[in-house]
């Protein structure tokens, strides 16, 4: 593993919880990782501890197998071959392209600085733009050359963080696109730090939800969005919410109950055992949720949110529940109005009844209902 985090502390004289408390993680060479979750998770503190920036107060750190940061042990950052792009860009404004590029290049002969500079300016689609200053560049090109010299000294890691903040939307979520493709192309491994799911999405092989200092879960986008490991990750992922259930055994198969009606022939599905009674909470996502006018279920548009090709409604049952769904924006139904809808999913994840953010799902069972079919990592 190019990078690996063995539950890393970092903790603040005189604060009571810790900044980051017993986060593990591994990050393989050429994958980039991608830390979200809410301001104050510890996502930041946990990129500057890989940085050297912040001492540990237990656990360790280690690139590229040799440990770099541990109580008593703390390699200087200038020793640690990382590349960091922040959120400003920190250009120096007087220096042009070349020669903000070239700034951690001073160990080269001019020559092989400017062939270098030259090299990573084509890699970021800069070419020839070495005479330009700062303030001629627009802002995604002023991230590419904090990117390009981040990148020219040829680090064995590139830290980024939220460095398109300063962006407008429609140009992070591409930007995010096209600097993947250039740490692909580059071979590079990266740490990528955000609050925008849509960027980390974008950019990352593996993504960590963190909450209160602490890792919930470090996995693909997919997993993290159809296999919460907690409830936290569940309610940050995505557009859902909660509604009672209760699972019951139905001779071979199980059913959930829910609002909505009753949910059959799940791929998987706990078993009614998982919990007291089968009394649980059951995650519905927006896209579980299907508009269908002739479907028994009636639900009040409460709110809704025009997003181009689909509207993001948010419904009120008669039971007083509420459900999200995603509906084509050429069914543009007035708020207040009743429509049909029905529950599209083939699992389901569940959760103690009212559990805590950080309460894991229970295991799950395929749809015969015998034994466990899948397990659900407990939160570190």
């Amino acid at each position: 593993m190019e990078l690996s985090i063995n539950q890393a502390t970092v903790r603040y004289p005189g604060s009571g919880q810790p900044a980051v408390d017993g986060v593990t993680l591994a990050l393989r060479a050429g994958d980039i990782g991608v830390l979200i979750g809410p301001s104050g998770c510890g996502k930041t503190t946990l990129l500057r501890a890989v940085a050297g920036l912040e001492h540990l107060s237990g656990g360790a750190i280690a690139l590229g197998g040799q440990e770099v940061s541990a109580p008593g042990v703390h390699v200087p950052p200038e020793h640690r071959r990382i590349g960091m792009v922040f959120q400003d860009y920190a250009l120096f404004p007087h220096l042009n392209v070349e020669r903000n590029i070239a700034f951690g290049l001073a160990h080269l002969p001019a020559p092989q600085r400017r062939a270098r500079v030259a090299e990573v300016l084509e890699l970021v689609g800069l070419a020839g733009m070495q005479g330009r200053y700062p303030h001629e560049l627009s802002g995604g090109q002023q991230q590419r050359v904090a990117l390009a010299r981040a990148l020219a000294p040829q680090p064995r890691l590139l830290l980024l963080d939220e460095p398109f903040s300063n962006l407008d939307v429609d140009l992070r979520e591409r930007l995010a696109h096209e600097i993947r493709a250039i740490l692909k192309a580059a071979g590079l491994t990266a740490l990528f730090v955000t609050h925008d799911q849509l960027e980390a999405f974008a950019i990352g092989d593996v993504i960590g939800v963190m909450h209160q200092g602490r890792l919930h879960q470090w996995d693909d986008a997919y997993t993290l969005y159809h296999r919460p490991a907690t409830r936290f990750v569940a309610e940050f992922i995505g557009h859902g919410v909660f509604a009672p259930a209760r699972i019951r055994a139905l001779g071979d198969d199980v059913v959930v109950e829910t609002p909505l009606g009753d949910l059959r022939d799940m791929q998987e599905c706990p078993l009614p055992s998982a919990y007291p009674d089968g009394l649980c909470d059951v995650l519905l996502r927006a896209d579980d949720i299907v508009h269908d006018d002739a479907a028994p279920v009636k639900a009040q548009i409460v709110r809704k949110a025009f997003r181009g090709s689909e509207f993001l409604y948010t419904l009120r049952l008669a039971s007083g529940e509420t459900v999200m769904t995603h509906v084509p924006s050429h069914h543009d139904h007035a708020v207040g109005e009743w429509i049909g809808i029905r529950v599209e999913m083939d699992h389901v994840v569940t959760f103690e009844r009212g559990a805590r953010a950080s309460a894991p799902p229970a295991a799950t069972s395929p749809r015969t209902g015998r034994g466990i079919g899948a397990e659900i990592a407990e939160p570190r």
